[in-house]
């Protein structure tokens, strides 16, 4: 017993010693390449065996050709070791070189990982690489997006800023010289185009606010009947003055927790719109009703349909589809304040085409029960 723990100690000792000597030279390599981190690594285990070999030689007395024999046959595992070694080494880092060329184009949406990674954590790595590319992608696809939105924003609000400038200029200038013929007429456009300035300037405070997330809710119980009673009673002027009928198709008296104000401004918004795309004599619809999604409040109208190229981008900021950029169609921010108030209230707002219009749809969560 006593000898076979002295021959563990001395081959311990000697292995130990190689073991150092091999961490100083990892150490020394670390920068280099991985074949030369794998070659050290094979070497250091031979030559570990073979010192704890020698040692106990030297500490047994073993016989000059007995140590011959023992260090010729650690000497040919050390060869196949190291040529292991190599191979593994030179394989794993052409591996790495393709996932290297590969990931060149990480992020345009095209990284294409190497067919067969040379190891687990290879591959595991080049189908991260892959799935963050694509994400990458497609953030800078809505980059790209949102920057050509906001270049459209600040064409279109600045030309339907200097249209009503240049008409208050016009009309201060008659009024100054004295040469308007009804003074009292050209007071009350002046008064009409400030107040379209007006309701522009409050459409991009408020989208600037839903677009910084910092737009302020008081959500209150509030019944869709209510909500909805308010909205038609706001807009009934505008509908006479166009000719178009407003109907509540069907309101469930079911209770929202909402910001009064804001969920007001949503339907006002959807039935201005509706109205002035709808034909005289048309008819605009709303409805509120339960579903299995939550609260769904619709405004059906009698516009003729959306394209379908146009669908995915009616609730974009800016977008105002083929129609002429004049005056009633405002900047084209209704819609996308639509959109962000609602989504702020944890809800969704969709458009789709019906016969003889389109139907746009807001989904609520339903108030939870007292």
């Amino acid at each position: 017993m006593r000898d076979t723990l002295l021959i563990a100690l001395y081959a311990f000792a000697g292995a130990a010693a190689t073991g150092l000597a091999g961490a100083a030279v990892l150490r020394l390599v670390r920068r280099r390449s991985l074949t030369a981190s794998l070659a050290v690594v094979a070497a250091v285990g031979v030559t570990a065996m073979l010192a704890g070999t020698l040692a106990v030689a030297w500490a047994m007395f073993l016989s000059p050709h007995d140590l011959t024999v023992v260090t010729t046959v650690v000497a040919m595992a050390a060869v196949v070791s190291l040529l292991t070694a190599l191979l593994l080494g030179r394989w794993v880092v052409a591996s790495s070189r393709e996932l290297a060329v590969a990931a060149r184009s990480f992020g345009d949406g095209e990284f294409a990982a190497p067919a067969a990674p040379a190891t687990a954590e290879l591959a595991a790595l080049s189908r991260e690489l892959a799935a963050t590319s694509a994400r990458l992608a497609e953030s800078r696809e809505r980059e790209r997006a949102l920057e050509t939105s906001r270049r459209e924003l600040v064409a279109w609000i600045s030309h339907d800023l200097r249209t009503p400038l240049a008409g208050l200029r016009a009309m201060s200038e008659a009024l100054e010289d004295g040469v308007a013929a009804d003074p009292h007429r050209y007071l009350r456009q002046i008064r009409t185009e400030v107040e379209r300035l007006n309701d522009m300037v409050g459409d991009l405070f408020e989208l600037s606010r839903i677009h910084a997330g910092t737009l302020p809710l008081s959500p209150s119980r509030i019944s869709l009947y209510d909500l909805v009673g308010d909205a038609l009673a706001g807009v009934d002027p505008l509908a006479r003055e166009y000719g178009v009928r407003l109907v509540g198709q069907r309101v469930d008296p079911v209770p929202v927790e909402v910001d009064g104000k804001e969920m007001s401004r949503v339907l006002g918004n959807l039935l201005v719109n509706a109205i002035r795309r709808t034909p005289a004599d048309g008819t605009v619809m709303i409805a509120a009703e339960s579903s299995d999604e939550g609260v769904v409040l619709s405004v059906t109208d009698g516009c003729g349909g959306i394209p379908a190229e146009d669908l995915p981008r009616v609730f974009d900021t800016g977008w105002r589809g083929t129609d002429a950029r004049t005056p009633p169609a405002g900047a084209g921010l209704g819609l996308a304040i639509v959109r962000g108030i609602v989504e702020a209230h944890r809800g969704s707002a969709t458009v789709r085409n019906i016969p003889g219009g389109c139907r746009f749809e807001v989904t609520l969560p339903v108030a939870q029960r007292a």
